[in-house]
Parts: structure tokens; sequence; C-alpha cells
């Protein structure tokens, strides 16, 4: 896998979580992105196992601030 598919991937991942949240939380639209960050960190820690073992593997040893720079890359 490549670094600019992994890459992708991640960003995939986090975008379903960010969708999530502000679904069960609206007001964390106007979060700031380190408490987004912090919030999609928390969330990807208590539901991995609802992930596929590829995704799971791709986010296991992903940090906040790893989340939070993903939160600012837009994909073309």
């Amino acid at each position: 896998m490549t670094e600019e598919h992994t890459s992708t991937q991640k960003h995939k991942i986090i975008n379903r979580f960010l969708i999530k949240l502000t679904q069960e939380q609206p007001q964390m639209y106007y979060a700031t992105t380190s408490e987004i960050s912090r919030s999609i960190y928390t969330m990807i820690k208590e539901h991995t196992n609802r992930l596929t073992v590829e995704e799971q593997a791709l986010v296991r040893h992903m940090t906040i601030e790893e989340i939070q720079g993903l939160l600012g890359f837009h994909l073309k």
C-alpha cells in the first residue's frame, strides 16, 4: 500500500468518525480542531472493533496530532 493510499484511507476513516461525531454532538461543529481531534481519537479507541481488520491496522497507532493534521488536509 502506497503512502498516498494509506493517507487517503485514514482520511476516509476520520471523516466517517467526524460525521458520526457531529450527528451525535452538533455543537462540535463549532469546536476547535484540537477538541474535535481528541473526540475522534477517543471514538476510534472505543469503536475499533467496528472497523475492518485493515482499517484497524491503519488507525492502531494514530495520534491526536495525526488526526488533527488529517482534518486540515483536503483531498482533491
